[in-house]
């Protein structure tokens, strides 16, 4: 898609599906989605390759069946599910189908769901019939027990649990089998597409976006590349965050090229996908960026990496980049916004504008989608067409949301940041106050502590520094099996309740 193009869908006439429905029209026949080619190791299904049209076809049949649920529009739909083709496949169907897209992370676990999907309204959770050895039919079963609201537990695979509607004849129904969907009354694109969820000191906070809100997200990244039409990317970022819609779904939308998808990580079939990307771009999270340009694993035929730092604060202290790869550091301030810059020519990352982004190095006539500033209290906020000002269904059920804006439409991100001396640039020292982020994933240390002591009230739980991660968990108990076990019956998240599996040393001891 170029760029002239690209400018217009950051209005408020295209959506989503309008940006699909654009590269379908245009190359019909050409290849829009590939599954990891290791599929079968962590979901016992072969891979899927799908067409635009074959893509559209399965949006279209999914959209329908949602609707044959009985689901109205505009009701939020919850997806938790790996990085494969179903996870685009479902975005937009639920896109399309005039609902709303609720994406939850796929480590979150019953206690989670059920707190998150139960400020948001959600009727219907999307998801897999299981990754690796762990059923998240069934933990979505247990959710929907948990909370009456939720009718229809949906998802993809085989051996399904009893109760479960299963979807994959999404991919084989013909066109004559698809019934009308039902558009958003007025301009859709204005209306609620996604709601993701953040974390602050309050708890759990939605944060919804319009398609244009959404847009803006992915044109932040696509503006600091080339903007070249039919691009190939390989993206290990999955679609349960904001940043994983703007930096996977939206830069394949906006360059109409064939997104290739990555689960965890695996060098092998990492290698042979690179092999597989002509010229194309790779989407990973910045602390794997060097460990895997090192390896080898880049090859020659990798024309830009974005990294995606979930930790900004970490930012400073990257290393100079030697490899002739282009780098596009994206700055993630949880699910409030994001900033993204080319590596300088020194081979480091570049600090974050004070007030707008630096045009000089984007295309002529591109718009400027975020701003960024210090706020009295020493923290930075961002303001910008992909910056939400209001946390989602706001009032009594979010009280205290930290989503607010000021006079000028800045929201306050919680990240420390000092202003350099230059006046002109902004760097970020710490997370918010309070928050233990491990990798992507935030939690509220008090909370951590409380789920703990409520299972073992001698137990201990820390966050001690790490290289990749930032911070990682560890836990301390006389029965470290017994403790962990304890937790992940009762639906804790894996992280913590994994803090509490004995280590190799002391089981070799």
């Amino acid at each position: 898609m170029i760029l002239g193009e690209s400018r217009h869908t950051a209005g408020s006439a295209a959506t989503l599906d309008d940006l699909f429905r654009r590269a379908g029209v245009r190359h019909p026949d050409a290849i829009a989605l590939v599954d990891p080619t290791n599929r079968e190791e962590f979901a016992a299904s072969a891979p899927r390759t799908l067409t635009f049209a074959e893509a559209d076809r399965a949006i279209s049949a999914l959209a329908a069946m949602l609707r044959e649920l009985g689901l109205q529009t505009d009701t939020p739909v919850a997806m938790q599910l790996p990085n494969t083709v179903e996870s685009l496949i479902t975005f937009l169907a639920i896109l399309r189908a005039g609902m709303i897209a609720v994406p939850i992370p796929l480590l979150w676990r019953q206690q989670e769901i059920v707190a998150a999907l139960g400020r948001v309204g959600a009727k219907a959770i999307v998801t897999a019939a299981g990754v690796r050895s762990l059923c998240h039919a069934n933990i979505a079963m247990r959710a929907a027990v948990d909370l009456f609201q939720i009718r229809h537990v949906c998802a993809f695979g085989s051996n399904l649990p009893d109760g479960v509607t299963p979807l994959d004849d999404v991919f084989t129904r013909s066109d004559d089998d698809l019934t009308p969907t039902f558009p958003r009354p007025g301009v859709a694109a204005a209306h609620v597409a996604a709601v993701t969820f953040d974390l602050d000191a309050s708890g759990l906070v939605p944060i919804a976006r319009s398609h244009v809100e959404l847009v803006a997200g992915g044109l932040e990244t696509f503006l600091e590349t080339d903007g070249s039409p039919d691009k190939s990317l390989l993206s290990t970022i999955p679609v349960g965050s904001f940043a994983g819609i703007a930096l996977t779904a939206l830069p394949w939308l906006l360059t109409g090229g064939t997104l290739h998808l990555h689960h965890g990580f695996n060098p092998k079939a990492f290698a042979a996908q690179v092999r597989d990307l002509a010229n194309g771009a790779v989407i990973l999270p910045a602390a794997t960026v060097m460990p895997i340009a090192d390896a080898g694993l880049l090859g020659d035929n990798i024309q830009t990496v974005v990294a995606l730092w979930r930790s900004p604060e970490r930012l400073s202290a990257a290393k100079a980049w030697q490899h002739p790869t282009t780098v596009i550091d994206v700055a993630c301030f949880g699910e409030t916004g994001l900033v993204a810059a080319r590596r300088g020519a020194n081979g480091l990352p570049v600090q974050i504008p004070y007030g707008a982004v630096d045009v000089t190095r984007r295309p002529t006539g591109a718009p400027t989608v975020i701003q960024a500033t210090r706020t009295l209290g020493g923290t930075l906020a961002l303001r910008g067409r992909m910056v939400p000002t209001h946390a989602f269904l706001p009032g009594e059920r979010n009280p205290g949301s930290r989503l607010t804006s000021d006079l000028s439409a800045y929201v306050d991100t919680g990240f420390a940041c000092q202003v350099e001396r230059n006046g002109q640039a902004l760097t970020v020292t710490a997370s918010p106050p309070g928050l233990t982020i491990v990798g992507g994933y935030r939690f509220l240390q008090g909370d951590i502590d409380e789920l703990v002591a409520q299972a073992d009230p001698t137990a201990t739980i820390v966050a001690l520094p790490d290289v990749d991660l930032g911070l990682r968990l560890a836990g301390s108990a006389e029965h470290r099996d017994a403790l962990c076990a304890k937790l992940q019956a009762r639906g804790t998240n894996p992280l913590i309740a994994g803090a509490f599996r004995p280590r190799r040393g002391i089981e070799a001891a």
